[in-house]
């Protein structure tokens, strides 16, 4: 169920809130361990749902860019938490796909992000079966980014109904090469092939 906006702290709060975040992320002793194991992820990231709905996506060019987005979406979503009482409904803001996608890399980094989390006073919120793909220009997570780091690169923060169209190419695609249900299963026979 989602929170309406009106009970979330104001974007401009978060804005300022979630810049802090990430200066003190940024200055950890253990960032850059931190960014180089997320980027390392790269050989998992085999979701078909979420990078590619970025058009022309391509790992070695767009991971880089999309943990910038990944850890701007950490911070908002902790400043969110913070100053929203620490409820964890509310912290589940709406999240691009793709940029979701990239903090599922950042996360799976337990211990190095805890220890970071610890250190700066933030706590880490992202619950898979609470988390929201409807993102949308102009919605809560858009003018808090705004308000902290201005427009977000379009190319990440793809509108929830644009990657629901590119969704459904990518589907076609994958049917006509036998993975069916966006990757869930396929038609390949290893012992024929």
């Amino acid at each position: 169920m989602h929170t309406t906006t009106d009970s979330r702290p104001a974007p401009e709060r978060v804005a300022e809130r979630a810049r802090e975040i990430m200066t003190a992320l940024s200055r950890d002793p253990e960032f850059s361990a931190f960014t180089a194991a997320a980027l390392k992820y790269d050989e998992a990231w085999t979701c078909f749902t979420g990078f590619p709905v970025i058009s022309n996506w391509d790992l070695d060019a767009d991971k880089r860019p999309l943990l910038t987005e990944g850890l701007r979406a950490l911070a908002l979503k902790a400043a969110v938490y913070e100053l929203g009482g620490q409820d964890e409904n509310m912290t589940e803001i709406p999240i691009a796909v793709p940029v979701d996608e990239m903090m599922h890399a950042m996360i799976a980094q337990p211990q190095l992000l805890a220890r970071i989390a610890n250190r700066i006073g933030i706590a880490v919120i992202h619950q898979t079966d609470k988390e929201h793909h409807d993102y949308t220009t102009g919605d809560y997570t858009h003018t808090a980014y705004v308000h902290a780091w201005g427009s977000p690169p379009e190319r990440y923060w793809v509108d929830h109904t644009e990657a629901a169209r590119r969704l459904d190419i990518l589907d076609g695609k994958y049917a006509a090469a036998g993975f069916l249900r966006s990757g869930k299963a396929h038609t390949i026979d290893f012992a024929t092939a």
